[in-house]
């Protein structure tokens, strides 16, 4: 389609028709109801004016007859003005005035009428004909005086009250359609911008994202909730590619390991207590295999969001104490202190379940990594502390081990990232990563910062107000 048919079909130029057409008719009634106004206004002053001058002129002839009423609609009559005067007979002829003779039919009815006339000009020639409101009054003796106004001032007013419509509306009309068409040209042009951007995340550029023109209207908050999603979705894909290249790579060796031993089983073993140890191998390195599937795909379908449901008003405090109590034996089994500090009542909207796991994993890496004990000194205590913090509730896990440099902090978030100095303790590097979907399922932040020394990691969760 041309551009000015994609032009017409726009929204921004139906709305301009449509806002042209509301403002269009309300500058005709507008103007309607102030030209009817006016010539109601106009027409109640002429009546208002005539019959005053009925009034006045009654009373010239009761003070001196029709002489006297004779020189005054004379005098009158000469003077320039929409007025008009006639004194007649019984039979129509006129004896003073500024109006040509006139039917007696006419002048015998008395009242107001709307009548068509000729005019006596100044050289006493009949003028054109003119229509005039006129009232009538018969004098005692019979004769008849007729009092009027021209209306041609009340027509010329209507005349430009309709040229006044005429040019307001095309006038609406020329400007409208033109800004119209500038808005609609222009919505077009950033709609047409974000087709194209879309169209080349479509065919592959996941990098790409829409303009953002910084005014704040209603396509820039579009633009902004689009690029947020694509954002997602980017970072989704990222996350499916690392999972796939994780699963090639980084479990290539279990699963290679699992198949030499079974191999080497098959060709050495000679006794059924040499097969049972390689079966017993054999399964458990299956299931630590299935573990690292099962937090694979529970990573997955939390970043997805895919747990929502599993999300109810729960007391972080509970699972906090709850976990603590768990591994209290661990700890002291492993030599090292675990302190627990916990506020009580700590309202969240979120998975019992997901946040146990979550709070498990960081006391589990910080028993397993957190020992800095050399030459027989005791390792420092792992705290746990639990606290609201305003509208946030903050659990830490704090421990006086190794830590983790600063550069470092970000990349142990990935799936099956360990770090040089962990490679020779138990683990696949899904811990932290788990920790992290759990904080972003709950709409909240996972931190890791330095304890001088040592490690904390902090979760940190809204907190709920309906608990």
């Amino acid at each position: 389609m041309s551009g000015f048919g994609n032009l017409f079909r726009t929204t921004a130029f139906k709305l301009s028709l449509f806002y042209l057409a509301v403002f269009a008719i309300t500058i005709f009634l507008t103007l309607g109801y102030v030209a009817w106004n006016a010539q109601r206004l106009v027409h109640a002053q002429m009546i208002s004016t005539i019959d005053a001058e009925i009034t006045g002129l009654a009373e010239q002839f009761e003070r001196g007859g029709t002489r006297r009423l004779v020189g005054v609609v004379n005098r009158r009559s000469r003077s320039p003005g929409a007025s008009l005067y006639l004194i007649a007979t019984r039979e129509g002829r006129p004896i003073a005035g500024n109006v040509e003779a006139l039917s007696p039919e006419l002048l015998a009815r008395v009242g107001q009428h709307n009548i068509e006339y000729e005019r006596v000009g100044d050289d006493g020639r009949p003028a054109r004909v003119h229509r005039a409101i006129v009232r009538i009054y018969h004098l005692p003796g019979g004769n008849r005086l007729l009092v009027g106004r021209d209306i041609e001032e009340q027509q010329r007013l209507g005349e430009i009250i309709r040229r006044a419509f005429g040019w307001s509306l095309l006038l609406v009309g020329v400007f409208g359609g033109l800004g119209g068409w500038a808005v609609s040209k222009r919505m077009l042009k950033r709609v047409e911008d974000m087709t194209a951007t879309t169209q080349d995340i479509m065919a592959g550029d996941l990098d790409g994202r829409l303009a953002i023109k910084g005014t704040g209207d209603e396509l820039d908050r579009l633009a902004l909730a689009l690029n947020a999603m694509l954002d997602r979705i980017n970072e989704l894909m990222t996350g499916m590619r690392q999972v796939s290249d994780n699963i090639a790579h980084d479990l290539k060796t279990p699963l290679t390991r699992l198949r030499n031993r079974a191999d080497e089983a098959l060709r050495n073993a000679t006794t059924p207590d040499e097969l049972r140890s390689a079966l017993e191998s054999a399964i458990e390195e299956s299931d630590n295999l299935i573990r690292v599937f099962n937090a694979l795909l529970m990573i997955a379908r939390l970043e997805a969001g895919n747990a929502v449901d599993l999300t109810a008003e729960c007391d972080a405090a509970e699972i906090v104490s709850g976990v603590v109590e768990l591994y209290e034996a661990v700890a002291e089994e492993a030599g090292i202190p675990l302190e627990a500090a916990i506020e009580p009542h700590l309202p969240v909207h979120g998975s019992r379940e997901l946040l146990g796991q979550a709070l498990a994993n960081l006391i589990d890496n910080a028993i397993k990594y957190g020992d800095s004990r050399e030459g027989g000194n005791m390792a420092g205590p792992i705290t746990v502390t639990a606290r609201r913090n305003g509208d946030r509730i903050l659990i830490t896990v704090a421990d006086r081990g190794p830590g983790i440099p600063a550069e470092d902090r970000e990349r142990v978030r990935e799936r099956f990232v360990r770090l040089e100095n962990s490679r020779t303790r138990p683990g696949f590097g899904l811990g932290l990563s788990l920790v992290n979907a759990v904080a972003r399922l709950h709409e909240g932040d996972f931190r890791l910062e330095d304890n001088a020394p040592g490690l904390s990691a902090t979760l940190d969760l809204p907190a709920s107000g309906n608990a």
